[in-house]
């Protein structure tokens, strides 16, 4: 009995954590071999609209669920995506629920996309909240979580950890360079692949991130102003 029950318990466990990314529209492909995938306002690009994914069940592991996404984007050709919120019964905008999303997928020139920014991005982890110190000021992150800060040309922004053995890492904010996004965290995370998108350098618990990564914690964490 005590090895049904726990039997039970395991399956119990696994369904609520099983998250299921699929294809719920493909209006049209493309034939590309971007291995960007970054967030975009269609109302404000020349997007070209291919498709819709749609994501039921949560997970903490923002990572795994970034490349099940990006996957299946990549079927129809896709390099962009957006947030579709859904509407309730009264016509009225529901928020986001990380259990529960849909994204619509488009291309769209690279030239689009290459905007400069001077804004660095801050994420917490899944699951911790997390301290960080940047120019030795200190901010509190609660799980799921990001700040926002925006740099200035030619300025060296210290960020630190403020742990013991913890990482301290310099960063500059370069004229014509994109927006750059780490993310704090004690959880020991693998590289990228090279090609692949993701985590692409490390230093202890601070994680560079790159764009198409950090654009999608942008989407599903709550930002912390």
């Amino acid at each position: 009995m005590k090895n049904i029950a726990l039997f039970v318990f395991v399956m119990a466990v696994a369904f609520m954590n099983a998250q299921n990314v699929y294809l719920s529209k493909v209006e049209k492909t493309k034939e590309n071999k971007d291995k960007y995938f970054y967030k975009i306002d269609p109302a404000k690009f020349e997007a070209e609209y291919l498709g819709e994914i749609d994501v039921q069940g949560y997970s903490n592991d923002d990572a795994a669920v970034f490349a099940s996404i990006f996957k299946k984007a990549k079927e129809i050709g896709a390099n962009a995506f957006s947030y579709k919120p859904f509407e309730s019964v009264d016509e009225k905008t529901q928020p986001f629920n990380p259990a529960n999303y849909r994204l619509g997928l488009y291309y769209i020139t690279k030239d689009e996309l290459s905007k400069p920014s001077d804004v660095m991005y801050f994420f917490s982890s899944s699951s911790k909240p997390q301290t960080i110190s940047i120019n030795k000021k200190d901010y509190v992150l609660p799980p799921r979580s990001f700040t926002a800060m925006q740099g200035t040309l030619g300025e060296i922004y210290t960020v630190s950890t403020k742990k013991f053995l913890g990482s301290t890492i310099k960063i500059s904010v370069i004229e014509n360079a994109p927006a750059q996004y780490f993310r704090i965290s004690s959880v020991k995370v693998k590289s990228n692949t090279y090609g692949e998108p993701g985590i692409n350098l490390k230093s202890g618990d601070i994680m560079g991130l790159d764009k198409s990564f950090g654009d999608f914690l942008r989407m599903i964490y709550t930002e912390n102003k």
